[in-house]
């Protein structure tokens, strides 16, 4: 008979754990959760519910979940057999919270009809143990040192799930009255979907203006020549809105000398980033691997619980990944630094550790996210792990390793230019030694400014040095509107403000993309039509609730529940009075989409009723007050952001019978259809996402080397193409080549691609992949090299410039491409600065 049983959550952990534990302990799983709210009423006790017993109000009902008496059973029956019961759950509120309900599930308390416990149970030690890895020294360590459930953490917990029901479980079943049924609303899913809608709202208003920059390309009495930038003039920063300004000092610079003001040479340092946390490895894993934070956690709590590794049985290969902690045992920390020295020599080790700061609310008994043990490297594990579990993996190892290694250092030299009352200047930084970037560069956030001066060697020069001016380059440039949300940008805002805690976030997104409320589009969050209306309604019924600061208080509020400075019910309490008057005015007063919401329009047919904006099983649309005298209607569905269904020549033409196209909405979504139906049933698809038609097919004047007929150049998902005009009878198709000839093979030719995964960035490659498989990420330019003759240069994107550029190896040269023409509908040029 076993001496004790112990309870984790997953199968998958009580493997690992079981082979360090030895047979004197039986591990059994509990398969997550075995206790929560019912599904069929909101099983919290409100406060007109019991006025006599006010110590019960806001109480939990839990129950046995649906499905989990066989595990209940079978844990029942372990513990009947055992001497003592271990709980093992994760170290984090929903596993303390696990653990207080197994208790009282295995000490007779537990189940639905609260039966009498069998003989033996209730006379059974409980005991708590917390391991923040799956290693033998830290599961041996926890057994030897037993606790008690945490009290507080539970209570964290519970404060949260009751908040979350009185919210989703009183707002979803409004929305469902005024909007459809299936929508949900979230405490915290509902605030990150407001930021979604915010930010697009930002973007349509968003007014893009113009600017000017100047650069000259000098050369001085040694290579290489140098491009510098125009700051100044006369001591104060320029800044040029209008061509016809920028005309004006190129004229005014034409007889300047130029004359080197000032040389500036010193040593920049880049330090290493702090080991991971939960939310920074969300979003590096974004951005590196193109992984959503609910495809990292999933593999996170793989590696954590442990995999199968050859001989040696189920290992924990990484620390507990739901932490916000940067701290590092130190035991974790002499193995790191012996990994540093023996790999890569003492030239790359500090002398002491590097200690990272916590943020505040952070727990410091959890470790930051690491490997369990550091000489497992990625390239040891790699044979026993698929592809995604060991790209996360190295990342993990790479950024641990990276963090107590050295810095970088550059050489950052930077060159003041005079030319007559301009200053122009150029800065330039050359990598001298590369500490930890031997091992990790962390992804720059698309927020940060793009170092364009690393990597830039700048020549010799000193002060009151004569330079050559090779070409005055002006470039036109319009500022950009913020950008959309991606995963990593969500994640990361979603955190600085405080709103939800990183362990939430992969559920929250997953929930307000499963709900239709927003869509991506090559990797960023737009808001659908329906995510745009439901956050309006909710966050003008409820502009408290679901305010970004309330939320924020409220987390904080929780860790202060998990510290035992607050009690639980004091919070839900705070929060419920303000939520109840809420509850009560939105019932009467928030606008419905199936009644009709007034837009002050009136009918475009009849010219009595006033447009309503109505919701079908369709989505959403515009129709007569009047109706069913009067039947007009118009789809709304299609013109998010006021869009009309519109080329970038005009509006679209049936190419049949000439008539002007209009959206229709069908079972597979809107589509574009001739308004001459039925006698002509022309239609065309709509570019996903978008309110764009597709455009028509254009004949080649060539025929199908397969079939015989008529060869066309369609758009599809991922760029231009050419097909068959008797498709699907017919499936030959080829790429739209560049006519260039490609440098590797030299017999295909370079197409435009678009990548499949993760944002669909455009790339090109040859046509004759997989035998060839070149790429660039680059924009090829059918113009030759002028310095080594090469067939192509390629078109590269910097912060504030376009240049032309040569990918032979070697070569180096590079130019400003052609300034580009403002746009068509840009206003008129304001006049030059006196």
């Amino acid at each position: 008979m076993a001496r004790a049983l112990v309870i984790v959550e997953s199968p998958a952990k009580a493997k690992t754990i079981n082979k360090y534990l030895g047979r004197d302990y039986t591990v059994k799983a509990s398969l997550g959760h075995v206790k929560d709210l019912p599904k069929k009423e909101l099983g919290v006790v409100l406060p007109d519910d019991d006025k006599r017993n006010a110590s019960r109000v806001f109480e939990p009902t839990y129950e046995i979940i649906p499905g989990k008496m066989k595990v209940i059973h079978d844990l029942e029956k372990s513990a009947r057999e055992a001497e003592a019961i271990y709980l093992a759950t994760d170290p984090d509120r929903e596993g303390e919270a696990i653990a207080a309900h197994l208790a009282e599930v295995l000490t007779g308390n537990g189940t639905r009809r609260n039966r009498k416990p069998k003989s033996g149970a209730r006379a059974k030690p409980v005991y708590r143990v917390l391991f923040h890895e799956i290693t033998p020294k830290a599961v041996q360590a926890a057994f030897a040192r037993p606790g008690n459930i945490n009290q507080n953490l539970v209570d964290a917990q519970q404060a949260r799930r009751v908040l979350d029901r009185l919210v989703g479980y009183q707002i979803s079943p409004l929305l469902w009255e005024k909007v459809r049924r299936g929508l949900s609303a979230g405490r915290v899913q509902t605030v990150a979907l407001r930021l979604i809608v915010e930010r697009e709202r930002e973007i349509r208003a968003f007014v893009p203006r113009e600017y000017w920059t100047i650069h000259a390309r000098l050369a001085a009495a040694e290579p290489p020549v140098f491009e510098a930038k125009l700051v100044r003039y006369r001591g104060e920063e320029i800044e040029i809105s209008s061509e016809a300004e920028a005309q004006r000092i190129l004229q005014a610079l034409e007889p300047a000398v130029w004359q080197v003001a000032t040389v500036q040479q010193k040593e920049k340092r880049r330090y290493p980033p702090p080991p991971f946390t939960t939310s920074k490895l969300q979003q590096e894993a974004y951005n590196k691997l193109r992984f959503t934070a609910k495809r990292t956690m999933a593999l996170a709590q793989r590696l954590y619980e442990g995999v199968e590794l050859g001989a040696e049985g189920s290992v924990g290969l990484i620390t507990y990944m739901r932490t916000d902690s940067v701290r590092v045992a130190d035991d974790a920390l002499a193995a790191v630094r012996s990994q540093i020295a023996a790999s890569y020599g003492p030239g790359y080790l500090p002398e002491k550790p590097n200690f990272y700061k916590s943020k505040k609310s952070a727990q410091e008994a959890h470790e930051a996210i690491r490997p369990t043990d550091v000489t497992r490297t990625p390239d040891a594990v790699k044979p026993y792990l698929d592809e995604d579990l060991w790209k996360l993996y190295r990342l993990i190892w790479q950024r641990f390793v990276a963090s107590q290694m050295v810095p970088a250092v550059f050489d950052q030299t930077t060159i003041d230019v005079a030319a007559g009352d301009y200053l122009f200047r150029a800065t330039g930084s050359v990598l001298r030694f590369d500490g930890f970037l031997t091992v990790y560069q962390e992804t720059r956030d698309e927020t940060e400014t793009e170092d364009d001066e690393e990597g830039r060697a700048l020549p010799r020069v000193s002060a009151g040095e004569r330079l050559r001016l090779e070409s005055l380059q002006p470039q036109q440039h319009f500022t950009e509107p913020p950008p959309r949300y991606t995963e990593a940008t969500l994640v990361k805002t979603l955190e600085e403000k405080g709103i939800g805690r990183p362990s939430t976030y992969a559920t929250i997104i997953s929930t307000i993309v499963e709900r239709e409320y927003v869509t991506r589009e090559q990797g960023r969050f737009k808001p659908t039509l329906l995510g745009e209306k439901v956050s309006d309604l909710l966050v003008k019924s409820f502009e408290d609730i679901f305010d970004v600061t309330f939320t924020a208080r409220m987390e904080e509020e929780l860790d202060e529940i998990e510290e035992g400075k607050l009690p639980w019910k004091e919070s839900v309490r705070e929060f419920y009075d303000r939520f109840e008057k809420d509850l009560e005015k939105a019932a009467d007063q928030m606008a419905s989409y199936k009644i009709g919401v007034s837009t002050g329009i009136p009918c475009e047919k009849c010219g009595q009723g006033e447009l309503l904006e109505r919701i079908s099983r369709h989505g959403f649309f515009l129709g007569c007050s009047r109706y069913p005298e009067c039947d007009f209607t118009r789809d709304l569905t299609a013109e998010v952001a006021g869009e009309e269904v519109e080329s970038e020549s005009g509006p679209e033409y049936c190419e049949n019978c000439g008539r002007e196209m209009t959206i229709k909405r069908g079972r597979f979504g809107p589509f574009l259809a001739c308004t001459g139906y039925p006698e002509c049933k022309t239609t065309r698809r709509l570019v996903a996402g978008t309110q764009r038609a597709r455009k028509p097919d254009e004949p080649l004047g060539e025929n199908c080397p397969e079939c015989g007929a008529q060869l066309v150049k369609r758009h599809g998902r991922y760029g231009e193409f050419i097909g068959c005009s008797a498709y699907p009878k017919c499936k030959y198709i080829r790429a739209q080549t560049l006519g260039i000839r490609c440098p590797k093979c030299k017999s295909g030719e370079l197409v435009q691609r678009t990548a499949r995964k993760g944002r669909r960035r455009i790339f090109y490659g040859c046509n004759r992949y997989p035998e060839c498989d070149f790429t660039t990420p680059y924009k090829p330019v059918a113009q030759p090299c002028p310095k080594c003759g090469a067939e192509f240069v390629v078109e590269k994107k910097r912060k504030e410039t376009v240049v032309l550029a040569c990918l032979q190896e070697g070569c180096g040269w590079e130019a400003p491409a052609e300034v580009r023409q403002p746009p068509a509908e840009t206003t008129e040029p304001a006049p030059a600065r006196s």
